[in-house]
C-alpha cells in the first residue's frame, strides 16, 4: 500500500524518466491544469440555480483529499503523514457544518469557495509539478520537480523521492530496464 511517508534519497540515486515517462507526466500535468482552467472558467459562479455547488467543484474533492498529503509532504519536504488530508477534510467538513447550521444546507457559497480555492492551489501545484517534471526529466516523484529545477539552476544537489503511487514508477522502471537491454 502506498504511504505518505517522506523517504528522501540522495541526489543522483534515482534514474531520470525516459520519453514515455515524461509524456505520461506531461499528460497528467495537462489534465490537472485543464481542470484548473475549468474551475477558473466558473468566474465566481459556483452555485447552480437551485443553490447547489456546481458538480465541477465537487469533482476534485475526493482526488484532492487523496493527493493533498503527497503534494504537501513530498513537495515541501514534510513528514506530516496523512495530516494534510485530515486537516483539509476537517476544515471542509467544518465549513459544511457551519453552513448547515446557518442555512439548513451544507452546500453554501462559503463551502463552494473553500473547496474552489483549495482545489485551485492543489491542482495548479500538481499540474505545474507534472509539467515541469516532464520538461526537465525529474528523477522519481514529480513533486520534487521544483527542487530539481533549483538544483539544475544553482548546482546545489537536492534530495529525491520515489513515486509513491500511480503508474509512474512501473513506467520508469520498465524504461530503465529497456535501456539496459538495448
Amino acid at each position: 500500500m502506498a504511504t505518505t511517508d517522506l523517504k528522501l534519497e540522495e541526489h543522483g540515486s534515482l534514474t531520470r524518466p525516459g520519453p514515455i515517462g515524461r509524456l505520461v507526466r506531461l499528460a497528467f500535468g495537462v489534465m490537472c491544469l485543464y481542470y484548473v482552467t475549468g474551475l477558473l472558467s466558473l468566474q465566481g459562479d459556483m452555485l447552480t440555480e437551485s443553490g447547489s455547488i456546481k458538480s465541477l467543484i465537487w469533482n476534485g474533492v475526493l482526488p484532492g483529499l487523496f493527493l493533498v498529503s503527497y503534494v504537501i509532504n513530498i513537495g515541501f519536504s514534510r513528514a506530516w503523514k496523512k495530516w494534510p488530508a485530515a486537516a483539509s477534510a476537517f476544515l471542509l467538513a467544518s465549513i459544511a457544518a457551519y453552513g448547515y447550521l446557518q442555512s439548513g444546507s451544507p452546500e453554501t457559497l462559503l463551502l463552494a469557495k473553500a473547496i474552489y480555492w483549495w482545489e485551485i492551489y492543489l491542482f495548479t501545484h500538481l499540474g505545474l509539478a507534472f509539467t515541469l517534471s516532464a520538461v526537465i526529466a525529474t528523477p522519481g516523484c514529480e513533486m520534487r520537480a521544483f527542487h530539481h529545477l533549483y538544483s539544475l539552476i544553482t548546482g546545489t544537489p537536492t534530495k529525491e523521492h520515489s513515486c509513491p503511487v500511480g503508474p509512474l514508477t512501473p513506467i520508469d522502471k520498465w524504461e530503465a530496464n529497456h535501456k539496459k537491454s538495448i
